[in-house]
């Protein structure tokens, strides 16, 4: 099978068709291999009725004991060769199944990683989702019938041939009857493509709208939404249930006449093969071999249609996996210019955001969005007319600004696996300057807290984790990153005041000399900042420090100021870690 790290190649986009050749190409050898062995397992089966025939004719109808006896243990001989190469044909089967399946799954996550940003505003979540399972699963359970389906050409032909000096009647009778049985399924598998593309549609959408659901439940419940999307769900899963009920008409037909027609085609040809024995143009021996060779056939004529089936449903997926690989990630500019050698002023002139080097930047808006909007711009998200010192950032290469500026989304992706490697990701951090970067996040109680420490198991996402850890979690991972232009999304929305105020404070000093962009509206992070931006309707409309702002702009003033201060004996608000961290320091010092 395909080694998990090794280059997938490079995939016929042309067409689903091609795709799925390309697929069988790929493992050429395992494909061929596979088709022999079908072919000699399934021809086999064939020659058990000849072999039957041969026993009756030469053995039992003239009582001759050796001959008898020599055409029974060939018999078994067959069947027992026959045994083993059905295992032979599974398992090589199964191995082009699994490397389709792997090969197909590797060019998907590959893809969905050099698209980076520009994935989600090209495609949806559920279409994704619905492409990397389902999709996947069916395109490689589909080449399964490559074996199969070679063999069935070749034993429908063997099984014409060899009836052939028995009766030409008979011969003339299957050689039709395949090719009918295709005609009345062929229409079916085509009406099939046509439903299963529109239900593979619908699938995407739905699980699109539950992944919004889900994260967005809270928030629903609050604005008392909840109801609302409740029906809507439920008319999108009534649709494509009856989406799914025309698939399941289409599709039981199909595997009905898979069943019956090969049974109605092995009565008619045993009916016509025992007249012409009572007319005494066949012998018995030949009797029997007709009906052997007859009961053969419902296993090909059988893999017919299934391959017919499962193409159709393939074809379907690999045209969706298909326009997925198609869509183009961001490309730099064919004019790209270099970036400017030393750190340098970003400005985005849509906002009036001027971000000096060096110092610690705050955007403080009512609407988190706008904030985030500058944000995108500035990290080169969306397109703009952002400068980067005297060259405009979308005539940088994009791998330069990547280098050199990171955004810290507060929703960004944890994958499974030790804390260490979490926050780590491809970069190997010494000690000293982990444990910096952990202080620094006051992530120290999660160390402490996890058994095993930094190499705690952690769950998908930090499920294991507060939402108040998962954000320190991620600010740790920023932290290592050690860009020279941080842009962090709320890095502290979730914290208790006492972690916020302290967070603050050691990311200005651990930050100190590099640019450093923060968007929040938290009088504990505004302190701290040496310039904030005061941004209305996305726009800058004050600049100034939090203390200067706050004595000349009111709008500023009732977004971020506490007129009234807890009582003593009043719990700091959770908002995703309960209460103070054990082992943070009380004083808010760096």
């Amino acid at each position: 099978m395909t080694d998990t790290y090794a280059d997938p190649g490079t995939p016929d986009r042309r067409g689903g068709w091609r795709f799925l050749w390309w697929l069988v190409t790929r493992q050429a050898r395992r494909s061929l291999t596979g088709a022999v062995v079908s072919v000699v397992w399934m021809g086999l089966t064939a020659l058990t009725p000849y072999l039957l025939s041969r026993a009756i004719d030469d053995g039992l109808t003239p009582g001759d004991g050796p001959a008898l006896a020599g055409w029974t243990a060939a018999v078994l001989a067959a069947g027992t060769f026959n045994a083993g190469l059905g295992v032979v044909r599974h398992r090589t089967m199964t191995k082009v199944r699994m490397d389709a399946n792997f090969r197909t799954v590797k060019l998907v996550v590959e893809h969905a990683a050099r698209l980076g940003a520009a994935l989600s505003r090209q495609t949806g979540t559920g279409e994704i989702v619905t492409v990397g399972v389902s999709d996947v699963n069916t395109i490689s359970n589909s080449l399964t019938v490559v074996g199969p389906g070679l063999a069935a050409v070749v034993t429908y032909a063997v099984v014409a041939a060899l009836l052939l000096p028995v009766s030409v009647q008979l011969s003339a009778v299957i050689l039709l009857g395949v090719p009918l049985i295709a005609v009345l399924v062929g229409p079916l598998t085509v009406r099939l493509q046509g439903t299963e593309t529109g239900y593979r549609e619908r699938q995407s959408v739905l699980t699109a709208r539950i992944g919004d659901l889900a994260g967005g439940l809270r928030v629903l419940n609050g604005l008392g939404g909840k109801g609302l999307f409740a029906d809507a769900f439920r008319r999108d899963s009534r649709a494509l249930r009856e989406q799914g009920y025309r698939v399941g008409a289409v599709t039981s037909w199909i595997q009905a006449l898979g069943m019956g027609l090969p049974s109605v085609f092995l009565a008619a040809v045993t009916w016509l093969a025992a007249r012409l024995a009572a007319q005494g143009e066949i012998t018995i021996g030949q009797l029997v071999s007709a009906y052997g060779y007859v009961a053969v056939l419902v296993l090909p004529v059988y893999f017919f249609i299934e391959c017919g089936y499962e193409l159709s449903r393939a074809v379907v997926a690999a045209r969706r996996v298909v326009r997925f690989l198609s869509l183009e990630p961001a490309a730099s500019r064919p004019d790209a210019r270099d970036a400017p050698e030393s750190p340098a002023v970003l400005h985005d002139p849509e906002s009036g955001v001027r971000v000096v080097p060096g110092r610690l930047t705050v955007l403080a808006g009512a609407r988190p969005e706008q904030s985030a909007a500058v944000v995108d711009r500035l990290g080169r998200y969306a397109d703009s007319d952002v400068t980067w010192g005297d060259v405009r950032l979308d005539r940088v290469a994009l791998p330069r600004v990547r280098e050199r500026v990171l955004v810290a989304d507060n929703e960004a992706a944890l994958f499974a696996g030790t804390l260490r490697e979490m926050v780590e990701g491809r970069r190997e951090s010494d000690e000293e300057t982990l444990a910096r970067a952990v202080r620094t996040a006051a992530a120290d109680d999660i160390v402490l807290g996890l058994p095993g420490g930094l190499d705690a198991a952690v769950d998908a996402q930090g499920r294991s984790l507060s939402g108040g850890q998962r954000q320190r979690v991620r600010l740790v991972r920023a932290l290592l990153a050690d860009p020279e232009v941080l842009l962090a999304l709320e890095p502290t929305s979730a914290l208790d005041a006492h972690t916020e105020a302290t967070v603050a404070a050691r990311l200005r000093a651990a930050r100190s000399g590099r640019t450093t962009v923060v968007t929040s509206t938290s009088p504990l992070v505004l302190d701290h900042a040496d310039t904030v931006f005061f941004l209305v309707d996305g726009k800058a409309a004050a600049t100034g420090t939090h203390r200067e702002l706050l004595r000349t702009e009111p709008g500023y003033r009732s977004l971020v100021a506490r007129d009234t201060e807890p009582d003593e004996d009043t719990e700091p608000d959770g908002g995703g870690d309960a209460g103070p961290v054990a082992g943070v320091d009380e004083e808010v010092v760096p």
